[in-house]
């Protein structure tokens, strides 16, 4: 906690104070309902709502000060009027916990793809090294031991900053955070002390957001310019980036930092050679960087290669030694979510992955190819209010890799869900293909029929237990849906 009028010492913004007064701030946040006594309220600006229209409910519960960019009349409490509310909530909630990215280990990973598993598999190669971890991310936030229910892949500013300031408290050493191209795009991060940024790859994804892939690729390029242009022999920044990707270029140009690469071929700083794949366990050679070493690892898939590569580079510009490494990869069971197996008597398998989009789509069916001796179903859908044009090209993927294509819902939104499902249809060349609006229904029909030998690919939604519909959110849960169904199955 801090007085107000210390707290605007170190704020380098103009401003213009109404109401002019000193309380104690003990909390800073941007949402009415999380307002507690002490508060310092900030009236952000959003794309549906105005958080000017909630200053006098933030007072109500305790707020004894407001950052706003208008005066709000009937409001007794001291208000600081900036231009940007959003921009200054960050420095003022970096300040009021003093600065906790500055001196803890921050790694920051974007890409389409894969940021979820590699802040995952960060988590077991730094708990192999002793240290004490914490992330945020898609499923959820950790720290330490304890996981945190969390809104969105990249939080608000007044969330991140006290989160960052538990974790130093609990004496986090490394902090691998997921950031989104919205959080770039945004600034949520905005005074964030990142040390590694860590690019997975790029492919199409949030479109609707986006006006095009150039604009989504310039978003994720910001994480790498924010590592700045100084260079710290005793704080070192590093780039760790895909070298395999189209679009590794231009991540290798947008920072100033040291880069480190990681692929598949010998042109990468880090890779992985001799790439044996099978349904239970992945086995390749590590080099390059280090003396070659073989890792067997649980996580199934090329693209998983590339995640524990992301990892592995990570973790040794972060002085983790091999061998902790090594163990470590060794030792993981997988990601909630991806590429799931959901456990079954049955003589065929089902798999629940996260995989939303074409190129994940595709990464994961062909992985499935690799060993699969009879049949592959596919369960896909897409999501509402979100990008239509990969609607078509998910559904193509589908037919393209698999045997059998089941159409379904995902998290509809407020659209229609046979509307979204026909826009899907567009892709198909053939009329090879089922569809199940109900997606409980769908992954019932998947296992219905299922014989030996055969798998099930659920896609779309992987660790959420939650589906959207119009504006009410139900529980649902892939991986529990299936698993109830098999276990009821096993009575027939």
């Amino acid at each position: 906690m801090k007085e107000l009028q210390t707290l605007l010492k170190e704020l380098p913004y103009v401003y213009r104070l109404i109401n002019d007064n000193n309380p104690i701030i003990t909390q800073i946040t941007a949402d009415s309902r999380e307002v507690k006594a002490g508060a310092l309220f900030c009236c952000v600006k959003g794309y549906t709502v105005d958080g000017h229209d909630f200053a006098k409910e933030a007072y109500a519960q305790g707020a004894v000060a407001l950052l706003v960019e208008r005066e709000v009349l009937d409001v007794p409490i001291v208000q600081i009027k900036v231009n940007d509310v959003f921009r200054v909530l960050s420095f003022l909630a970096n300040a009021l916990y003093s600065y906790p990215t500055n001196d803890m280990h921050m790694i920051g990973i974007t890409g389409t793809n894969g940021k979820t598993s590699v802040t995952y598999i960060l988590e077991e190669i730094f708990k192999q090294n002793q240290a004490r971890t914490a992330l945020i991310g898609t499923i959820q936030m950790k720290i330490g031991e304890k996981s945190y229910p969390i809104k969105n892949t990249t939080p608000e500013p007044s969330y991140l900053f006290n989160s960052f300031r538990a974790m130093k408290e609990a004496g986090v050493d490394h902090c691998m955070m997921e950031v989104s191209s919205h959080a770039l795009e945004e600034g949520r991060i905005r005074g964030i002390d990142i040390d590694i940024a860590v690019f997975t790859n790029l492919t199409q994804d949030h479109l609707d957001y986006h006006p095009t892939m150039t604009d989504y690729r310039l978003a994720k390029e910001r994480l790498f310019q924010q590592l700045g242009n100084r260079y710290d022999p005793q704080y070192p920044k590093y780039a760790i980036i895909n070298g395999d990707d189209p679009y590794a270029d231009y991540f290798i140009r947008a920072t100033s930092q040291p880069v480190v690469t990681y692929g598949l071929t010998k042109t990468s700083d880090l890779y992985a050679s001799d790439i044996k794949l099978s349904a239970t366990k992945t086995q390749f050679t590590l080099a390059g960087m280090v003396s070659d070493v073989t890792i067997t690892s649980r996580l199934i898939g090329r693209f998983n290669v590339y995640n524990m590569l992301a990892a592995a580079a990570t973790a040794l510009k972060s002085g983790v030694p091999m061998s902790d490494i090594k163990a470590a990869l060794e030792s993981i069971p997988g990601v909630k979510g991806r590429f799931q197996s959901v456990q079954t008597t049955r003589d065929y398998s089902v798999i629940v992955d996260y995989a939303h989009t074409p190129d994940s789509l595709k990464n994961v069916l062909e992985t499935v190819q690799t060993f699969t001796k009879g049949k592959i179903y596919c369960v896909v859908g897409c999501g509402g209010d979100r990008d239509k044009t990969k609607r078509p090209l998910m559904a193509h993927v589908g037919e393209t890799y698999s045997d059998m294509t089941i159409l379904t819902s995902d998290n509809p939104r407020t659209e229609e869900p046979e509307a979204i499902i026909k826009d899907m249809e567009q892709g198909l060349e053939t009329t090879d293909y089922v569809i199940e609006v109900d997606r409980k229904q769908a992954i019932h029909r998947a296992i219905d029929l299922a014989g030996p030998d055969d798998v099930i690919l659920i896609a779309g939604k992987g660790h959420e237990t939650y589906q959207i519909i119009g504006r009410e959110t139900y529980p649902f849960d892939d991986y529990q849906v299936a698993h109830d169904y098999l276990e009821q199955r096993l009575g027939d």
